[in-house]
């Protein structure tokens, strides 16, 4: 893995989206009047008459997003998470999905490392919503090189998609030269035979950490990156529990309905394992700095390490 300096996933996928409107004319882009916080606004420079800025009305966004797409385009369209998929769900849900249309949800400002923007603005369910629609892939990048695939794989994909960004600039832990991106094919980080660590988002740069501050200790643990939660990676997971005996997951997302979820589901029909599901559990977020947050509720590297050794 390269290390390397710290980018936002929304800034990757305000720079892939540019990249693709120079590639294709039936791009695109739609915004709920965040296009500076989304990081579409650098699409709108370029691209002023495929940008359409909606203003604060996410449900006819989405409307808008389905009309075009239903033309013949690929559209993506943004917001910050708890109002795209809170919000919008009717639409995304009977509109878009129903459809099977060419709509991209890339949802910003996901997760309790919004930061002072509070409990209304860090959405922690937003996964378990997306995850419900039948025929809807979600995607939780971990980084700049793993965006800017996710983005280019959305966009090739027939069909509604969710892609979860984040606000917060985390870790570039993903060679650009050698890494491949597949829809549903969870990524393996480490080798390890004690533990399996499967996180998602911007969890997996703290889980690697905390497997190395876990190795120090004697315990080997395997990191895997889920970066999509549907379809999850089914045989990965059966692999995996079946190698190590023992799985971990950890989301930035309630434990409810996320990534813990859908592993906990492919083990017990499956591959009956010992689970433990490290998330925000089943409160709300607070305002506070947004790595003081991870901290509190344990979502950093050393809160993982702590949970993960005192389970074992």
């Amino acid at each position: 893995m390269a290390e390397s300096k710290k980018i936002a996933t929304r800034d990757s996928y305000g720079a892939t989206l540019v990249e693709l409107g120079r590639e294709d004319d039936r791009l695109f882009v739609l915004d709920a009047d965040l296009a500076d916080s989304t990081k579409t606004g650098v699409f709108r420079k370029e691209f002023p008459e495929r940008h359409i800025n909606c203003g604060i009305q996410e449900a006819n966004m989405v409307d808008v997003a389905a009309g075009i797409a239903s033309c013949g385009n690929r559209v993506f369209c943004s917001s910050f998470a708890m109002f795209a998929t809170g919000r919008a769900y009717e639409q995304i849900r009977n509109t878009v999905a129903y459809s099977r249309l060419n709509v991209t949800i890339a949802a910003s400002h996901a997760g309790i490392s919004v930061g002072e923007d509070g409990a209304s603005h860090q959405c922690i369910e937003d996964l378990n919503l997306m995850r419900g629609i039948p025929g809807m892939i979600v995607l939780n990048p971990s980084d700049d090189v793993e965006t800017r695939a996710a983005v280019r794989a959305a966009y090739e994909y027939d069909g509604p998609v969710y892609i979860r960004l984040g606000r917060l600039a985390v870790p570039v832990i993903n060679d650009p030269e050698t890494f491949k991106f597949e829809i549903g094919k969870g990524i393996t980080l480490r080798e390890g035979s004690d533990v399996t660590l499967i996180a998602t988002g911007l969890e997996v740069a703290e889980t690697v950490e905390a497997a190395k501050m876990l190795a120090a200790d004697g315990i080997e643990a395997q990191v895997i990156d889920m970066h999509t939660i549907k379809p999850i990676d089914q045989e990965l997971i059966v692999a995996a529990a079946k190698k190590t005996g023992k799985i971990v997951t950890i989301e930035e997302h309630s434990v409810i309905g996320g990534l813990g979820s859908a592993v906990a589901e492919v083990l017990c029909e499956k591959a009956p394992t010992p689970l433990l599901r490290i998330g925000v559990q089943d409160v709300f977020g607070e305002s506070g700095p947004a790595l003081e947050l991870l901290h509190k509720y344990e979502l950093d590297a050393e809160g993982i390490y702590k949970k993960v050794k005192s389970w074992l």
